[in-house]
């Protein structure tokens, strides 16, 4: 068995993420297809997913809710970060066979990553980190780009007797969260004060990367579509709520940010 990724062993990391949506069956089944969840529970109109027994995403049905409004903050992707660089590429070889429609793939220097929007327009990432020891250092940071992704290489990755892509597999975990934000400044303080997290890159004045525990980042914010956003309206799909979970916490607690996305904290460390 593969062991939990790095991103997962920070004394905060993330748990799970909640979304509200018009129609949980739609997309619980784009989630286990596309993703390669299973679906752990259901009940009121609540769907959870993720792996063996451990959740990663929930679907909360709300079939009055307006779609979501990508110029206002919320979530801009969901980050599924598989164990190893070789499950990466049984993704892509089966996104390949499928003709599953992506948006981008790109190199970051510290991981490897595919693009993917669900059919109610949120976005996710499928990727895989490189070893923390080969990530360049970039002041108290690292250093993080946006190249071509090398897919044969990737594929090349993959053991030629091998069974293929058999869903998301044991000890994936929701690396990060990027959320769209009306001001990474305000965000940036924000996380900084609320979780002590620390600063690990920065895209001019437009995206913020910020992490526990040395981690490249496990939350993203960027203001690319959202700039000046304003209070979220509760009334549209999209972003629930984000549950990080922390070594540090003595009981669950729940906080807004400075755009009213619900981010709840939970004790413990992922065993």
């Amino acid at each position: 068995m593969s062991q939990l990724p790095f991103a997962a062993t920070t004394p905060i990391s993330v748990a799970r993420v909640g979304l509200k949506t018009r129609d949980a069956e739609t997309l619980a089944s784009y989630y286990r297809e596309i993703v390669g969840l299973n679906e752990l529970s259901r009940s009121n109109g609540t769907i959870s997913l993720g792996v063996g027994t451990r959740p990663l995403l929930v679907l909360e049905a709300d079939p009055s809710a307006r779609p979501d409004d990508p110029h206002s903050a919320g979530l801009f992707h969901t980050a599924f970060l598989l164990p190893s660089r070789a499950d990466l590429g049984r993704w892509v070889k089966r996104a390949i066979e499928k003709r599953i429609p992506i948006d981008g793939a790109s190199d970051h220097l510290v991981s490897e990553a595919l693009y993917l929007t669900d059919p109610e327009g949120n976005g996710i990432e499928i990727y895989a980190d490189r070893a923390k020891d080969t990530w360049m250092r970039d002041g108290g940071g690292v250093a993080i780009a946006t190249n071509k992704l090398d897919i044969p290489s990737l594929l090349a990755d993959v053991p030629a007797d091998d069974a293929g892509w058999q869903g998301a597999p044991e000890n994936s975990v929701v690396g990060h969260v990027h959320l769209r934000v009306g001001d990474p400044v305000v965000a940036e303080e924000w996380w900084h004060s609320q979780f002590g997290f620390d600063t690990m890159a920065k895209y001019g004045a437009d995206a913020v990367f910020l992490a526990s525990g040395g981690y490249h980042h496990h939350i993203g914010a960027n203001s690319w579509r959202s700039r000046g956003a304003g209070p979220r309206d509760e009334g549209r799909t999209g972003l629930a709520w984000v549950e990080m979970r922390s070594s540090l916490a003595e009981k669950p607690s729940e906080l807004q940010d400075s755009w009213g996305t619900v981010i709840r904290t939970v004790p413990g460390m992922l065993a």
